[in-house]
């Protein structure tokens, strides 16, 4: 799998039309499981409400699926969906929580709400990009640890973990275009007495992206 958009932390956000009241709820999705969880979670917590909408888009993009759950077909589920994939963000799940407050709002006004109320939870999460790493371990001495540390983070690396015996085991992650470089670092700064043994392949959260 190549690189993509997802999120790692939950969003909520909370909009009102015509005392209708609309709450998003966002989360990180692997799979359709973890999609009925999140969903069934949600209509456990809004029990009282109208309706419970969701759309979502798993497996890196490959499964998506949406509910109108009693709304007018194609005003609520399908929005939602538009939204997720008009955003780029994958591997998530969002469900949109309806409160009627008396007012009917219309199709084109369904519409508008329930995209604006999906569009907002996007805005308020924070944007990851996984992408398709190696993971390394290097073992040191106490003395070489922050010296370590310090060229890991300078070329790009990030850290995955730190175990601390009689000496320190650092694992970190690199996409393969910014490895050799430290390497390089790596061999001239510590006179070829540390080495970088290749651990596995991982997707990793590398960057945090400007919001949407």
């Amino acid at each position: 799998m190549g690189e993509f958009l997802t999120i790692l932390e939950e969003s909520t956000a909370e909009y009102v039309e015509k005392r209708s009241r609309f709450i998003a709820n966002l989360r990180h999705c692997e799979t359709e499981e973890d999609a009925a969880a999140f969903l069934e979670e949600m209509r456990s917590k809004y029990w009282d409400a109208r309706h419970n909408v969701f759309a979502y888009s798993v497996g890196g993009g490959s499964l998506c699926r949406f509910s109108d759950d009693g709304e007018p077909h194609g005003t609520a589920g399908k929005p939602i969906l538009d939204v997720i994939n008009g955003s780029g963000v994958k591997n998530i799940a969002i469900v949109v929580t309806r409160y009627f407050g008396g007012v009917l709002l219309g199709t084109g006004g369904l519409v508008r709400a329930y995209s604006k109320s999906a569009r907002d939870a996007l805005l308020s999460a924070k944007i990851v990009e996984m992408i398709p790493c190696t993971v390394y371990t290097t073992v040191c001495e106490y003395t070489d640890h922050q010296k370590l540390l310090s060229i890991v983070e300078s070329a790009g690396g990030k850290i995955e973990n730190t175990e601390f015996t009689d000496k320190v085991s650092l694992q970190y992650s690199f996409r393969d275009t910014d490895f050799p470089p430290f390497a390089d670092k790596l061999s001239e700064a510590f006179s070829a007495r540390l080495n970088a043994v290749e651990t596995e392949k991982k997707l990793t959260a590398f960057e945090i992206l400007k919001k949407l």
